[in-house]
């Protein structure tokens, strides 16, 4: 029972009022309620919070199982993205997120911006997004579908072929409905582009 304990003084200081579950000799898992975390690089800046009413620590495997995450990515201390989603994994010491089941990335520009997908992936060192299955993104003004999709620190959402893409009338009902090749959504400009294979083809639209 003493190396149990001694496991469990080296659990972090966040897990409080929680009761260990001893799987086999070497392994505890810590069941833990009303996760609330932040992850700092190596600067001291804030990179993301995360939330979960449900989760559990592996003491072997170093990894995080959480139930309905909230993710707050973060940009100079100011929520960037919010992200939720069924269930969650934080592995590699803190520093890859796994998402999966109804997965949903929310700006918080004015009108709403959604970005859905069955599974999420993110290193915090590679700073790209990857987002795979159903991935849907919606606006006041376009919905664009694909099966795969990068959301980069540069703020362009990049879709991999093939893409369908609904544009919006007044009344925010389908007004057009195209199938194109990959498709590059800008969140900050708001301007969608398309280019073909063999980029002779292009075009761009702003809302």
């Amino acid at each position: 029972m003493s190396n149990i304990y001694r496991l469990i003084i080296f659990l972090p200081l966040f897990m409080l009022g929680c009761a260990p579950n001893v799987i086999d000799k070497n392994k505890v898992i810590q069941k833990i309620e009303s996760l609330d975390m932040t992850i700092f690089s190596k600067s001291g800046e804030k990179i993301y919070s995360i939330t979960s009413p449900n989760s559990s620590y592996d003491n072997i495997e170093l990894k995080f199982d959480l139930k309905n995450p909230i993710i707050n990515t973060l940009n100079g201390g100011e929520t960037k993205y919010i992200i939720t989603s069924e269930e969650s994994t934080l592995s590699d010491n803190n520093k890859l997120l796994k998402l999966k089941g109804n997965v949903k990335l929310k700006t918080l520009k004015k009108g709403g911006e959604f970005l859905y997908a069955d599974y999420f992936i993110w290193n915090i060192e590679n700073t790209n997004y990857l987002l795979e299955g159903n991935i849907r993104f919606e606006n006041q003004n376009i919905i664009l579908n694909s099966g795969k999709a990068i959301l980069g620190s540069d703020n362009i959402i990049e879709f991999f072929k093939p893409v369908k893409y609904i544009i919006k009338d007044e009344n925010n009902e389908n007004k057009y409905e195209i199938n194109s090749e990959n498709a590059y959504y800008n969140l900050t400009t708001e301007s969608v582009s398309f280019k073909a294979k063999n980029k002779r083809v292009k075009s761009i639209i702003y809302f």
